[in-house]
């Protein structure tokens, strides 16, 4: 694949990517980043020089305006989570292998 073709495929990943933060669409998310990888993986095994240094510029800065908007996504879905008793996962475990959140019981309404 030369790097043209690469680029290009990366820059359609982006676009899809957006569309499904977007459209809050999971699966069109999922496929989005196969592609964005397998572009990514593509442009890595070219050499140095191959890639014109403000093409990736660019598109990593489309790259980052999806990071902001997923990071967006993720807090609404604690936000949400939250609001109605969950609890999102810490990621992290004490000594004992626990999760370091308890989840906690909330009542959302009056019977």
């Amino acid at each position: 694949m030369s790097a043209a073709d690469a680029l290009v495929e990366l820059e359609q990943a982006l676009a899809a990517e957006r569309r499904a933060l977007v459209d809050h669409d999971v699966e069109a998310l999922l496929q989005s980043t196969q592609g964005k990888l397998a572009a990514v993986r593509a442009l890595q095994a070219l050499p140095a020089g191959a890639v014109a240094p403000e093409r990736v510029r660019a598109l990593s800065e489309l790259n980052q305006a999806n990071h902001v908007l997923l990071a967006r996504r993720r807090r609404e879905v604690g936000w949400a989570l939250r609001h109605l008793g969950r609890v999102e996962s810490a990621g992290v475990y004490d000594a004992s292998g626990q999760s370091g959140v308890r989840p906690q019981a909330r009542c959302l309404g009056v019977g």
